[in-house]
């Protein structure tokens, strides 16, 4: 059954809406706490499967859901197929326990905004979730080169990323390595004083010059080819 959680005092203020959804109580009790510290996120939800996590999507007006990608029922890569369907559904962010496999892969294209280690250092938490709900993408640095040889598009090692990223444009490269940062359109579009659309038409230019399936997996792509060294 899916646990609706009230907000503290800092309930009122919060503006990044998040539901938790793990098999493993202690995991979302961890997350919830660290969550609880931040003044602009609440833990509205949790939920201990992909089932609930459909229901709670449905109910919670939820900006962020982090989801463990292993559970019971209904697990996270089945979760992502139904919520593809879903109009107006939250960004995912994926918990993986060890290492970036195939699963995690398969996430990232089905449309997960990125991944995190469950034991994350509770400050790139809060960042991730405030990364996620912007729009931008969530990458575990430690775990980038693993995830690399999961992406069918881009059996890439390091040089073989940068030579890839290479063939861009200045202009383009610019705009890959503030996705790779976990920019949004947005934030992209200030920084390097272009309009939003202008910004939306590089990264599609850039998902179709390098095969990636979306963002996420471009963010990937400029982290292996050391654009944000």
């Amino acid at each position: 059954m899916t646990m609706q959680v009230e907000g503290g005092p800092e309930a009122a203020r919060a503006t990044i809406r998040v539901g938790v959804v793990d098999d493993e109580a202690m995991a979302r009790a961890f997350v919830t706490k660290i969550l609880g510290a931040a003044p602009d996120v609440t833990v509205v939800a949790e939920g201990a499967d992909g089932t609930e996590a459909l229901e709670l999507v449905r109910t919670s007006s939820l900006d962020v859901l982090l989801l463990d990608l292993r559970m019971p029922k209904m697990d996270g890569l089945d979760t992502l197929r139904e919520l593809r369907r879903v109009p107006g559904a939250p960004a995912v962010v994926v918990l993986t326990t060890f290492h970036a496999d195939q699963a995690v892969a398969t996430a990232l294209q089905l449309g997960a905004k990125g991944f995190l280690l469950k034991h994350v250092d509770p400050a790139e938490l809060v960042r991730a979730v405030r990364v996620a709900a912007r729009g931008g993408a969530v990458l575990d640095p430690t775990l980038t080169h693993e995830l690399m040889g999961h992406l069918a598009s881009h059996h890439l090692d390091r040089i073989g990323a940068a030579t890839e990223v290479a063939r861009l444009s200045a202009r383009l490269r610019d705009v890959l390595k503030l996705v790779g940062m976990g920019r949004s359109n947005g934030e992209i579009a200030e920084a390097l004083r272009l309009s939003d659309s202008t910004v939306r038409g590089y990264v599609s230019e850039i998902l179709a010059a390098t095969g990636c399936a979306n963002r996420v997996t471009a963010a990937v792509l400029a982290q292996r080819a050391g654009l944000l060294d």
